[in-house]
């Protein structure tokens, strides 16, 4: 008898996840679903990659070379928005779902099972976009900002587009309401919000920018679905409507977009560079106004990307100035990063030499932006190739280039950075994670 019970009683065979693919269909837990988003992501780096390979081999010599025009605007178009929706956006929210939560002391993130919906919703949304590639009339070819009335002449793909882009956005929003209800509600007992690391800020920030603007696009490109199927003229100018109008709406979405990609990078440098400098965040309070400030600010800088509609001089003065604004909470990021390394006992393991390199090249890419950002340099900058190197001179060191060493990092920094802010929920978060 005692036997038989001892025996049943050292049978663990039904703890632990669930075996084969279940675990990974039915996961609520934030690590299987922070590594399924990154995953994701670096599936679509590699085939948004070869979309550009294709791009750069029929620019390398002059004359058409190897595809078709229709094809190769179909491939910019395509690489632009699996790059952005799929490979920068899914590595940070899979970063995310694996950091926060041991990073406030969390037992997982507030909402598991939205969590796993909002990641199943991605792979659906990109095969739609993947498979228009198939499909009479080629994939979309609009370039990702979609501006009609070019985007109106897309063929059968034009509603498998939109309908992707809704997909995107919902899993998106998904995504965001689940980090903030996880780091308001579920920190550590005495971590205050100003004592919270900075990726968990930046993400913070991050989740509000999201949920403010995703809807944004939503709206717009189901104007683009009514004018194409329902007969209404939003943004026909034959039946009264506006082209430019679009860009508005679009760059609106457009601009916080970007600093969407780029605030969690900036979280995951702060923590990279205190972690190898072994010393603490340099002026992590003016880092957490910062970020905040950028959020705000790029709200109100959208039509910097349309210098050259015919916007009145008065409008071209305050984007212009608003734009080199954004500049100076930038200024104090870098600052601040240089200052934590200053007479630091620096090692350059690769997340390191990485977010060095981010320092660096984020800075000059963002020279590149003040630059445009002066209306009448821009008139002339507008729809050349220096607005393409601007924008992957910022995003590829950027965005990109942080999400590659953070995992390496990621376990590492987190209880170190939180430990100098505040030792005690810092340990409650470590106590609770050391029999997972």
């Amino acid at each position: 008898m005692t036997t038989a019970v001892a025996d049943a009683h050292d049978s663990h065979d039904e703890h632990g996840p669930a075996k084969g693919i279940g675990r990974w269909l039915f996961s609520t837990n934030h690590k299987d679903i922070g590594t399924m988003y990154l995953v994701f992501s670096l599936t679509m780096f590699f085939i948004g990659g070869a979309m550009a390979l294709v791009i750069r081999s029929e620019l390398a010599v002059p004359g058409l070379q190897f595809v078709h025009p229709e094809f190769f605007n179909s491939m910019t178009t395509m690489h632009a928005l699996i790059m952005v929706f799929g490979a920068v956006m899914p590595a940070f929210v899979g970063l995310a779902n694996w950091m926060i939560p041991l990073m406030i002391g969390a037992p997982d993130m507030a909402l598991p099972r939205m969590n796993n919906w909002s990641f199943w919703i991605l792979p659906v949304a990109f095969g739609i976009l993947l498979s228009t590639l198939l499909m009479p009339g080629g994939a979309p070819a609009s370039g990702w900002t979609m501006y009609p009335p070019l985007v109106l002449q897309t063929g059968d793909a034009f509603p498998f587009l939109i309908f992707s882009v809704h997909l995107m956005g919902i899993s998106s929003i998904m995504g965001a309401i689940n980090v903030i209800v996880t780091i308001i509600n579920m920190r550590a007992p005495e971590m205050t919000l100003l004592r919270m690391p900075m990726f968990v800020w930046t993400w913070l920030i991050t989740a509000y920018l999201l949920i403010a603007v995703m809807p944004v696009l939503a709206g717009a490109v189901t104007m683009l679905l009514t004018d194409q199927f329902f007969g209404t003229s939003f943004f026909l100018a034959a039946g009264g409507g506006d082209p430019v109008m679009f860009q508005h709406i679009f760059w609106f979405f457009g601009h916080p977009e970007v600093y969407i990609m780029i605030l969690p990078a900036f979280g995951v440098v702060s923590e990279i560079i205190p972690t190898f400098a072994r010393k603490k965040l340099f002026g992590h309070d003016s880092m957490v106004y910062a970020a905040a400030s950028i959020a705000f600010l790029s709200f109100i800088v959208w039509a910097h990307h349309m210098f050259t509609v015919g916007m009145p001089l008065t409008g071209q003065m305050f984007f212009m100035f608003a734009t080199m604004l954004i500049a100076v909470p930038t200024g104090v990021k870098v600052f601040n990063w240089v200052a934590t390394m200053w007479r630091g006992a620096m090692t350059f393991e690769t997340p390191m030499l990485f977010s060095l390199a981010f320092v660096f090249l984020f800075t000059i890419g963002g020279f590149s932006g003040l630059m445009l950002a002066i209306a009448p340099a821009d008139i002339q900058y507008h729809d050349t190739y220096f607005v393409v190197a601007h924008f992957h001179y910022v995003l590829v060191p950027g965005s990109v280039s942080p999400s590659w060493p953070a995992p390496i990092i990621g376990c590492r920094s987190g209880p170190v950075t939180c430990t100098t802010r505040n030792s005690a929920s810092c340990i409650s978060g470590r106590r609770q994670y050391s029999s997972t």
